[in-house]
């Protein structure tokens, strides 16, 4: 009897402490549900931009280069930045990442090398999965069957004229997925209808279609790029998904067609793909090649580190603001990277640009120069002036600042095919090689069309941080 009522209370004690809510044992006190503790690791290449505030633009009139005051408060978070542009060889690590994905899926093709291990079909359990490349598994380079040889060379284009082989640069297509949660999270775009209130006194019509763009693409049969921005009815979230196929190889052809009555062929033929030029910027990129290389970065990453990466927010272009921070050292008073207002200290040249009327050579070099080739600024980022313009994230608006929050601010606007090619425009910051010393200024701005590669404009990521950092001082 003793050993049965031994085991009842044993077996009380024991289901009120599985049922016992967490943080029972705190005498009543709300302590909150802490988690596991959060360090999040600092990014290979990448420094901390601690938040602060600025004012946005420039603050003086110059009526010889036709700059208007149009300064405003603003304050930005923190986030990290890569310390230098995106380098010929970080960017060919992408395009060889594309062409590779593409070989293993014609070895797992029955037409070609009919390997079924270059794909994974099933889980660890043998349950069928959603088909995935296998990165695991090698690719023969050396010793490769007659069908895997032909799968292989099935990426590369041999010129005709001078017999050089080389990657099949129209087949360097990148296809990539993002949820648009912004527009997911607005209140008109609710799937419950009794959730569009917007304020007591405006309340959407529960019965009202809403329509909804997204941006979708797809191959023809001719193996044709389709994208599209459709608009229809809201259903469900999968509305919020977007699509696009972008073509990633660089135009290494703007050196050429940039410049009329120059003799630039090597840099046509060399500057991208030889070893020579591996720690130079990478140019000839379009913003849509440079977003879609911030995807492709965030998922890279995600592969390599498991499902924990999922808490780290994606790689991405910066803003307007972000970059004109970053630029300005966080000071209002700084138009420039460094602390003063000359583009010279101690008669040696603080960045690469355009010094004189033809004379490009002044500050040491001619066109690019190696990224970090020159000293940072207080944040420890190189080359936020000159070298080569950057893209950022911000539609380009002649309002600029002005037509911005002043937290966090930022623009954006996702041009269809359809609309007007003026509105396509993005904000570049940063001058470049080519430029003169008033146009590589942080507080400057300039602007090209999303699809427009240039031999003066690259990029750099940023990526959110999570938490908040201690300001700088």
């Amino acid at each position: 009897m003793k050993k049965i009522f031994i085991a009842i209370f044993g077996s009380v004690i024991l289901l009120s402490s599985c049922g016992r809510p967490s943080g029972s044992t705190t005498g009543g006190e709300l302590m909150g549900m802490g988690g596991s503790g959060w360090a999040e690791p600092s990014p290979y290449g990448m420094v901390l931009v601690s938040r602060g505030s600025y004012a946005m633009g420039p603050s003086e009139v110059d009526s010889l280069w036709g700059i208007e005051a149009n300064a405003k408060g603003v304050s930005v978070d923190a986030f990290w930045m890569d310390d230098t542009e995106i380098t010929n060889s970080e960017y060919r690590q992408f395009v060889y990442w594309v062409r590779d994905s593409i070989i293993r899926e014609r070895l797992a093709d029955p037409n070609y090398g009919n390997d079924e291990t270059f794909k994974i079909t099933e889980d660890r359990y043998g349950e069928p999965i959603k088909p995935y490349l296998n990165w695991r598994k090698a690719i023969p380079w050396k010793r490769a069957t007659e069908d895997e040889e032909r799968a292989i060379n099935s990426t590369m284009f041999t010129n005709p004229i001078t017999g050089e082989v080389g990657v099949d640069h129209a087949q360097m297509n990148f296809k990539y997925e993002w949820f648009d949660h912004t527009e997911a999270a607005k209140r008109r775009n609710r799937l419950n209808p009794n959730e569009r209130i917007l304020n007591t006194d405006i309340v959407i019509d529960p019965n009202a279609i809403v329509m909804i763009s997204k941006d979708t693409a797809y191959y023809t049969e001719e193996g044709a790029i389709v994208n599209q921005t459709i608009t229809r009815p809201l259903s469900s979230l999968y509305d919020f998904l977007n699509t696009k196929i972008i073509n990633v190889y660089p135009d290494t052809t703007v050196w050429v067609n940039d410049f009329n009555n120059s003799y630039n062929e090597p840099y046509m033929r060399l500057y991208f793909s030889h070893p020579g030029y591996n720690d130079y910027p990478v140019v000839g990129v379009t913003w849509e090649q440079a977003t879609a290389f911030s995807e492709w970065r965030t998922m890279f990453y995600r592969m390599g580190m498991g499902p924990n990466s999922r808490d780290i927010e994606p790689y991405r272009l910066p803003t307007e603001g972000e970059w004109e921070y970053a630029a300005r050292n966080g000071k209002t008073e700084n138009k420039y990277p460094w602390d003063s207002n000359s583009t010279t200290q101690n008669d040696c040249f603080m960045a690469n640009f355009k010094p004189g009327e033809g004379n490009y050579t002044k500050d040491g070099n001619l066109v690019t120069a190696r990224v970090a080739s020159y000293s940072p600024n207080r944040f420890g980022l190189y080359d936020m002036a000159g070298n080569v313009a950057e893209w950022t994230s911000t539609t380009y608006t002649e309002a600029g600042a002005l037509n911005m929050d002043d937290l966090n601010p930022q623009y954006s606007y996702n041009a269809a095919k359809e609309d007007p090619y003026s509105i396509k425009k993005k904000v570049v910051k940063g001058g470049s090689w080519k430029d003169v010393g008033t146009f590589i200024r942080g507080d400057m701005r300039d602007s090209e069309f999303q699809n427009q590669p240039r031999s003066y404009i690259g990029f750099r990521c940023v990526r959110s941080q999570i938490g908040f950092s201690k300001a700088k001082k």
